[in-house]
């Protein structure tokens, strides 16, 4: 049995779109699954939108995700002499033609189709005038079938039949020598191996093009799948106006790479009612026959539930190792250098319940690095006040004279205390709560405690004290 070999092929012109991200996982999964191989193609052809920029935002973009490739990454202009050579060989075989139609010319027949009602393709002039040799600025035409039929039993979308009459003779090489995409895709499928072909269903018109040209160079034709588009919320094509489409702009707002992964195999693919996989079990359960063949509705509400799930289900660490950079950018660096690691899985615990992204995160973590605190203005006038100086001061004097340092032993001590002065305990514990953290919301009081630990602990509720003593400044 043949190797499953199959490819991602982004054109570099500008960001790692996140449709482009669900057709690598969605090849990833089935090479994964089956064994096979996953190969990096970057197709640069267009010398204009390509840049090395963007290839580097592909590259960076799949790794962020965990798509590691077998084979790549290659680029297509590295390999222009190999197409060049086959595009030739077709020449020879008196399957392609010098064609010599200038570009106006071109045009004007185009429009003049278009007024008529006709097809805009080539009108076929010079395929049988003979040319051997190119003439000024002539380009290399594929004699495409006129007749007959193309047909492709696409894995998603079932069987699919081309009508040959509608075919145009593609240009294969243009005047300047540089093979065109449509030729240079195929050469390289075939030259590579790639046994299944899966890929955007706004490349489904290039398939009936492609399949005779694997024909003509007497390739095998690989299977062909199509995957419906991604659409916004208003059912038109996912573009900015939905929000973020590049998949690092979602590192930048604080997703994990494994929430994405979820999410977009899910965007377009089930598993019964299945919600959240392991990316063991997306390689087992995948298959083509549950990819639906209808456009799937990015819903970014669903997303950022997702991701809420898999911050509160992942391991602390590494939560708290995707949370490092987000904390540096933020301007924390030199505290995040004076932490250990398992300091910070630990204060990931703490809040994880209450937070959707890293960034979300950063704000409910801020308040547990350094010694000080700064306090919400508005938090410290209602509970850092003279009248409750005392309090905070019988409370500090008990911690200080505890002999060990424990949730366990510090709640009970603050619960024998107000029970002593006759208060509630949100009467004690929202005044502690801001001494401690400088805001009147955070994870429970005690683990607030522990996690800044008994040194820490009692420096701010001395500071906290002191600003109840003395009111605002």
């Amino acid at each position: 049995m043949t190797q499953v070999r199959v490819r991602f092929a982004p054109s570099p012109t500008g960001f790692l779109h996140i449709g482009g991200v669900r057709t690598a996982l969605f090849n990833w999964l089935f090479a994964r699954q089956q064994h096979g191989k996953f190969i990096l193609r970057i197709e640069d052809t267009d010398q204009s939108r390509s840049t090395d920029e963007s290839i580097h935002a592909i590259i960076e973009g799949m790794q962020w995700v965990g798509l590691d490739w077998d084979e790549g990454p290659f680029r297509q202009t590295e390999r222009i002499d190999l197409h060049r050579r086959h595009a030739l060989n077709l020449l020879e075989q008196g399957q392609a033609y010098w064609c010599v139609c200038k570009a106006e010319e071109l045009e004007a027949r185009r429009k003049e189709a278009e007024v008529k009602g006709l097809s805009p393709r080539y009108d076929g002039r010079c395929r049988h005038r003979g040319i051997t040799s190119p003439i000024g600025d002539a380009a290399l035409r594929f004699k495409a079938p006129q007749e007959g039929q193309t047909v492709v039993d696409d894995l998603i979308k079932g069987k699919i039949v081309f009508d040959n009459t509608i075919l145009d003779d593609l240009i294969i090489l243009r005047s300047n020598g540089y093979p065109t995409y449509n030729f240079s895709v195929v050469v390289d499928d075939a030259l590579m191996q790639i046994t299944h072909v899966i890929r955007g269903d706004d490349h489904l018109t290039n398939t009936p093009r492609q399949v005779p040209i694997f024909q003509a160079l007497g390739f095998p034709i690989p299977c062909f799948g199509h995957l419906p588009m991604i659409l916004g919320s208003d059912k038109t094509r996912l573009s900015k106006r939905h929000g973020a489409t590049s998949i690092m702009a979602y590192k930048d707002m604080g997703y994990l790479p494994e929430a994405m992964v979820n999410y977009l195999v899910r965007l377009g693919w089930s598993h019964g009612d299945q919600e959240i996989f392991t990316r063991q079990e997306l390689i087992e359960k995948f298959s083509w026959k549950h990819v639906q063949t209808s456009a799937a509705v990015f819903n970014p509400d669903k997303l950022l539930w997702m991701n809420a799930e898999y911050i509160k289900m992942s391991p602390p660490g590494q939560v708290a190792e995707a949370l490092v950079p987000v904390l540096e950018q933020a301007g924390l660096g030199g505290e995040v250098r004076n932490v250990t690691p398992e300091w910070l899985a630990q204060l990931v615990v703490l809040v994880k319940e209450r937070t959707k992204t890293l960034v979300e995160m950063v704000e409910w973590v801020k308040p547990y690095f350094g010694q000080a605190v700064t306090y919400d203005e508005e938090a410290a006038r209602k509970f850092l006040t003279p009248t409750l100086a005392p309090i905070l001061e019988k409370l500090l004097a008990r911690f200080e004279a505890l002999p060990d340092f424990s949730k366990s032993t510090w709640e009970e001590s603050f619960k024998k205390l107000v029970e002593e002065e006759g208060v509630k305990m949100g009467q004690l514990a929202q005044p502690a709560r801001v001494a401690l953290t400088g805001r009147t919301a955070s994870p429970g009081l005690f683990d607030v405690m522990e996690v800044l630990g008994r040194e820490r602990a009692l420096i701010r509720l001395r500071k906290g004290i002191e600003r109840a003593k003395t009111g605002p400044s």
